[in-house]
């Protein structure tokens, strides 16, 4: 199988490419970072790599036409910043995690779609924070939002193509990114035991994956408060 992950130099990119390689599969990493894809694809003769910045979107490199039409295109680069003053709301920043976490995904669908195979899967990797409004989340969760209703429409737009589609909406896991975070992360689990439950997902033909269970489950519930109660509750978090 020929899989393409984006954001495959840590977290849960990383493992995902280090899972499938050691499957057998043959694994295209993409990065920005040459040293960390160097050190990647060293590590499994069956991982390539390409490095390239996801917002440069008139650069996106193609594949090797030699290695066959992909088989699993997993979208999983993104970033995470927080707007800490919304009355001074920072555009700039705003910007940057919605062109990272959602536009460049169209300009990648763009891209490589046309190169999957017939019976491929696309995979977005979104967030349980699209579930809630979350203090400070005005661009994370915003991006993420839009990014499951675009696979949500993509499941549909893609089945006459033959191309199926799975939505993936991790809880807190241990990666840089959150590595970063100054607030308690309830459930936290690591990117290797993530990328677990993604690949047993993706195997399952699951159109949606979400983990941990019980932080999921939680978080639906209180989506399912009236707004202004869950505002009183979110009030007290910030």
């Amino acid at each position: 199988m020929n899989v393409m992950i984006t954001g495959a130099t840590s977290g849960i990119g990383q493992q995902l490419a280090l899972a499938y390689a050691k499957a057998g599969d043959k694994v295209l990493a993409c990065g920005r970072s040459q040293a960390k894809l160097a050190t990647l694809t060293a590590s499994q003769p069956n991982i390539s790599g390409l490095c390239f910045d996801l917002l440069q979107y008139d650069s996106y490199p193609q594949p090797d036409p030699n290695q066959g039409p992909l088989d699993l295109l997993i979208l999983n680069a993104g970033d995470c910043e927080y707007i800490d003053d919304a009355l001074n709301f920072d555009a700039e920043r705003f910007d940057k995690i919605i062109n990272i976490n959602l536009i460049s995904i169209g300009y990648a669908l763009q891209a490589w779609l046309p190169l999957m195979a017939p019976g491929g899967r696309l995979v977005l990797i979104s967030s349980s924070a699209q579930l809630l409004a979350l203090p400070r989340a005005e661009a994370y969760g915003a991006s993420k939002a839009g990014l499951s209703y675009l696979a949500r429409v993509l499941a549909i737009d893609l089945a006459k193509h033959d191309i199926a589609v799975t939505l993936v909406h991790p809880g807190f896991v241990q990666t840089p990114l959150t590595d970063r975070n100054t607030f308690a992360m309830p459930m936290i689990i690591s990117a290797e035991s993530a990328a677990e439950t993604i690949v047993r997902g993706i195997a399952k033909g699951k159109s949606e994956i979400r983990f941990p269970r019980l932080f999921v489950f939680m978080m639906r519930l209180l989506a399912l408060l009236p707004f202004p109660l869950w505002r009183r509750l979110a009030l007290r978090m910030v």
